[in-house]
């Protein structure tokens, strides 16, 4: 599996953007998938994961209420909307896939990662 993360930029503290994460191959809907992020000088960390049928999503505390997580099957992609952005959410954002139905907070647990996007979010 390959995933294409794109849709970064750059964005003033309150506005939007949507992440979208193409993913290749025929066996995207088997596959859990996850959004981390990794700000500069500082660990990559979850934000949010959906599994295989979209059933389940949990967010990262800070993110909650903020950022939606979704996918669509027949399409291969999944998408991370960022509504009211903040400074802290600048960061390179990745989009990961794990061969497992069910969602995980941990970036080990997932086997294929995109190549990231980055978001800056100006005060």
């Amino acid at each position: 599996v390959q995933l294409q993360a794109s849709g970064g930029g750059l964005v003033q503290a309150g506005g939007s953007l949507r992440l979208s994460c193409a993913a290749s191959g025929r066996t995207f809907s088997t596959y859990a998938m996850g959004w981390f992020r990794q700000a500069p000088g500082k660990e990559r960390e979850f934000v949010t994961t959906i599994s295989c049928g979209s059933a389940t999503t949990y967010y990262e505390d800070s993110v909650k209420g903020r950022f939606t997580i979704s996918r669509d099957n027949a399409k291969g992609t999944v998408w991370l909307q960022m509504n009211s952005l903040k400074a802290e959410d600048t960061a390179v954002y990745f989009c990961a896939a794990r061969r497992e139905c069910s969602t995980s907070v941990y970036a080990e647990r997932y086997d294929y990662w995109g190549q990231g996007t980055l978001v800056t979010v100006s005060s």
